[in-house]
């Protein structure tokens, strides 16, 4: 049998530059033709900052909310409902 048609595992590495994990408790999507932009916020009381930043194209973007769907459904499953955050009563973002 030839190894050739089969597929090789792919391996995924995590840069150097990204230690650990960030809390995000808010989100900003925006998107163009192109791409959809997601900036992942961390605030605490007057203040916040921007702990991540992705760009990705409409078909992935796509492909991240079926599979956090699907994590969400299993995960109430397992573990009951999950009750929507509340939303933020101020506006945030960037101040000039």
């Amino acid at each position: 049998m030839s190894t050739q048609n089969q597929p090789q595992p792919q391996e995924i590495k995590i840069a150097d530059n990204i230690p650990g994990a960030e809390y995000a408790n808010a989100a900003q999507i925006s998107h163009n033709k192109d791409e959809f932009q997601l900036f992942f916020f961390n605030i605490v009381g007057q203040s916040g900052r921007v702990v991540s930043k992705v760009i990705t194209n409409p078909g992935h973007y796509k492909r991240m909310i079926a599979a956090m769907a699907d994590n969400l459904k299993k995960y109430e499953e397992k573990f009951g409902e999950v009750k929507e955050a509340a939303e933020l009563d101020k506006e945030i973002g960037f101040k000039a």
